[in-house]
């Protein structure tokens, strides 16, 4: 026992054990690669196995340093190069760890036997079981003369690979999960594979690399690689503190394809679009979906028929006059007021109310049995939804926060958000195409715009205008003139009418840019 008191015992076997964990990474790393392509249940098991075996032949060829002293002799000479049977080995190890790490690589690359699910198509277990074998007795010879070489006692070269093979053992189950877990590590796995690989192979024909390079180069590249994985993480806990809606939408936006870019693509964004394929949603069906997702991030103020464009009854009106504006005018459906917009009675439908008048009905009392239902400018617009469908078919009275009637919102209102404009009868479209630009009024709702022009800088969460009036107004700081011209790439606006208080009418165009008029 004498021998366990000799400090340079203990040297080298703390040496040789971290030199052996270091040696064994690499067979860890790709048994962890192989064992993905079994079945769950199996994989363990071949783990497991796979290190055993690696741990049996290590030792049986530590039993055998006679035998492996024999290995260093040249067997024969083809040129320059002479081959021991070490070289052999090697040399066969390299190219079957070369050709498998290129294999692996090139699905994992083209996306091919690794898409999790009930279809998935796993290896044989046995198939698995003898490519660890072959790889355990490459990695296996590397780490028997690594410690032949570094210490001449037999029971500390046998301890030292029974301890690191247990460490390994206790370490491989995280470090497979998370090899596997993580595609860009197993990728960055298999390139260290190869060039372990090229290293054996160089071994074999005599050109010894030294071990130093090729730890640095592989540390280096973990260091990168762990820079990555942190600020993969970082970037998940932001989106993770993003509305799921919003995620939601932005991601099936994404899907949809269609014309729009963003900023951060740049030059590249045509590149990207070539190599996509050909968009499965059409014009219309992209202007809908993109209606629905972005309903919730509305104002009422966006959607609802302004103040200035209802048209109401006055009660205090001779009853001819009323008779003929329910006739003259195509709305189905009337808020009936005394005097002013913002003393309603109710709301009546005009069949119904000439009805009425026809059988001298009071039109005060026939209104009041139907009263408006009335909500807040600042309601969201899903819950509009609720509250439209207990109005029945009716519409509801948008006011403000003093009880100043703001506009009212019909069902069709909320359509034409979703699906584009429905001009009555008695309307003009508030968007009229004009040669190579748009004819648009100033009353315009900004998100229609978005949705047309395919930009997302026209509405801003932080902005109080909703129409492209307001838009202009506040892009000057006071009302623009007829003839101004305000930019705002990709789009230009150049007031057509305007008066001393609003903004009637605005020409759209579209910058074109140098991609557009080499298609041109």
């Amino acid at each position: 026992m004498e021998f366990l008191l000799d400090p340079s015992i203990w040297a080298g076997l703390l040496t040789l054990i971290v030199l052996e964990i270091v040696l064994g990474i690499d067979n860890l790393v790709f048994i962890a690669i192989l064992a993905d392509k079994l079945p769950p249940k199996q994989r363990d098991k071949a783990r497991l196995i796979g290190l055993s075996l690696a741990l049996i032949m290590r030792l049986g060829l530590l039993s055998l340093i006679s035998w492996m002293v024999t290995l260093t002799r040249p067997l024969f000479s083809i040129g320059e190069f002479s081959f021991s049977g070490r070289d052999l080995i090697l040399l066969l190890g390299g190219l079957f760890l070369l050709f498998k790490a290129t294999m692996e690589l090139h699905e994992r690359l083209e996306n091919r036997g690794h898409d999790e699910g009930a279809n998935r198509g796993y290896a044989s277990f046995w198939a698995v079981v003898v490519q660890i074998v072959i790889l355990d007795a490459v990695f296996s010879l590397d780490a028997v003369i690594t410690a032949v070489g570094m210490v001449n006692n037999l029971a500390v070269m046998m301890t030292a690979v029974i301890i690191a093979m247990g460490v390994m053992l206790l370490a491989s189950k995280p470090l497979t999960n998370f090899v596997n877990a993580h595609p860009t590590v197993v990728v960055l796995c298999l390139s260290f594979l190869l060039m372990i690989g090229l290293s054996l192979v160089a071994e074999g024909f005599g050109f010894h690399i030294p071990k130093g390079y090729l730890y640095a180069a592989i540390g280096f590249s973990i260091l990168i690689e762990l820079f990555n994985q942190i600020a993969r993480r970082n970037f998940m806990r932001h989106q993770a503190r993003r509305p799921m809606r919003e995620r939601t939408a932005e991601a099936i936006q994404r899907l949809m394809g269609g014309r729009r870019r963003s900023e951060s693509n740049g030059g590249d964004s045509h590149e990207v679009a070539a190599a996509l394929p050909q968009e499965t949603f059409k014009d219309e069906e992209r202007y809908m979906i993109n209606g629905v997702l972005t309903l919730a991030s509305r104002s009422i103020r966006s959607i609802m028929t302004p103040r200035g464009d209802i048209s109401w009854v006055d009660i205090e009106r001779p009853l001819e006059e009323i008779r003929i504006q329910l006739l003259d005018t195509p709305h189905s459906l009337f808020p009936v007021c005394r005097g002013e917009l913002d003393e309603i009675v109710g709301v009546v439908r005009a069949k119904e109310l000439l009805v009425a008048l026809d059988h001298g009905v009071d039109v005060a009392t026939f209104a009041a049995a139907t009263p408006p239902i009335i909500i807040p400018e600042t309601l969201d617009p899903l819950n509009l939804l609720s509250v439209l469908r207990r109005a029945k078919g009716s519409f509801v009275v948008v006011t403000s926060e003093f009880g100043v009637v703001q506009g009212l919102v019909t069902p069709l209102d909320v359509l034409e958000a979703i699906a584009g404009e429905f001009p009555d009868e008695d309307e003009t479209p508030d968007i009229i195409a004009d040669g190579d630009g748009w004819l648009v009024k100033g009353a315009t709702d900004l998100h229609s715009l978005q949705q047309l022009f395919d930009t997302q800088e026209l509405v801003r969460p932080e902005d109080d205008h909703a129409s492209l009036a307001g838009l202009l107004i506040a892009q000057k700081g006071q009302l623009p003139k007829a003839g101004e011209i305000f930019d705002m790439p990709p789009l230009r606006f150049q007031i057509v009418e305007a008066t001393d208080y609003r903004v009637d009418l605005v020409r759209v165009t579209r910058e074109r840019n140098e991609h557009d008029e080499e298609e041109g």
